[in-house]
This record gives structure tokens, C-alpha cells and sequence, in this order.
């Protein structure tokens, strides 16, 4: 199965038990809680799970670290890749309390987690102060459509281009 240009192996998937579902949510929830009331960031959990054992969890730490990258979702496959020791995170499903933020989705995609299971629908975040909605209309258009400005260096393109032939000719690259 090609998953946005990853060839992914096709593995025999288990599908959790409503109550383990319901488990795993349930402690992405409390995480969500633990980091709004401990003043980390807003109320966001998340758990990631591989073979029925949590392998990975966290909460929204935006305020606290001051890294807007420290989503529930990025800190969960953080550690759940630490404590794999592996970037692949195959085989594995992710618990969050809320539908991903884009940041967020990519970084689901780019660990190769197989499924995802949320609670709350993305209105529910907008009500109450995080419309992740903006940045999807934003990410939907062509880049320089988008209110961001975006502007190539076309004076070192050359230069930033052998980098990436560099990489390429790495005889010992990691393919990711």
C-alpha cells in the first residue's frame, strides 16, 4: 500500500476492541487535562499504540516549552519513537482527544503510524479558540496564493540543490 509516496508493507492489522479503544482515548483525555491544568498548554492529549501496549503519550506543551511544535500529538510520537528507538512507528495507532492540527497530521504521516482514532471534530477546537480549519484553506492553496509570503532564492538555488544531490549520492542514507 503506497501512503503518500511510501511504499508501507501490507501487515495483518488486529483491530483494538471497542473497550481498548475507548482505554487509549480516555488516557489521551487525561493527558489533555493534565497539561491544561499544570499550565502547559491547551487542552490536548495524545497516545500512541503498538500491539495493545501505550508506547508514547502526551500533552499540548506550546506555553510551557514555548515551541509551537510541542502539540500533544508531536510530544506523544516523540516519545513513542524514543521508546521504540525507531523514527517508524508502523504497526502503531494514535489516540488523540481532538482531529489533528496540519502540523500535526504530517507528522502522523511522516512516523508511518497506521490509524488514527480522535474525539473531538475540529468545530469543537474552533469554539473554543483553535481554528485549526484556517490552516488547512491556508495549506489548500497554491504556495504563493497563501498569506504567508513565500519567496525563492533563486541566487543560491544552485548551492541548495547540491545538498540535496549530496544527500542523494549518501551511500550510507537512511531512505525516510
Amino acid at each position: 500500500m503506497t501512503v503518500i509516496g511510501y511504499e508501507k508493507p501490507e501487515l495483518q492489522r488486529v483491530e483494538p476492541a471497542l473497550a481498548d479503544k475507548e482505554r487509549f482515548m480516555r488516557k489521551a483525555i487525561e493527558l489533555a487535562y493534565t497539561g491544561m491544568n499544570g499550565g502547559f498548554g491547551g487542552p490536548f492529549g495524545a497516545v500512541v499504540v503498538k500491539a495493545g501496549e501505550i508506547v508514547g503519550g502526551g500533552h499540548n506543551r506550546v506555553l510551557h516549552d514555548n515551541d509551537p511544535t510541542a502539540h500533544a500529538e508531536v510530544t506523544a510520537i516523540r516519545e513513542a519513537s524514543r521508546a521504540l528507538a525507531n523514527w517508524d512507528l508502523s504497526g502503531s495507532d494514535i489516540y488523540v482527544n481532538g482531529v489533528p492540527c496540519p502540523m500535526c497530521m504530517a507528522a502522523i504521516y511522516w512516523s508511518r503510524i497506521d490509524k488514527l482514532y480522535y474525539a473531538c471534530l475540529p468545530e469543537d477546537a474552533e469554539a473554543i479558540g483553535f481554528d485549526d480549519e484556517a490552516f488547512y484553506r491556508q495549506l489548500a492553496k497554491p504556495l504563493h496564493g497563501r498569506e504567508l509570503p513565500a519567496e525563492q532564492l533563486t541566487t543560491v538555488y544552485d548551492e541548495a540543490r547540491a545538498c540535496y544531490q549530496a544527500w542523494l549520492a549518501k551511500a550510507d542514507r537512511t531512505p525516510y
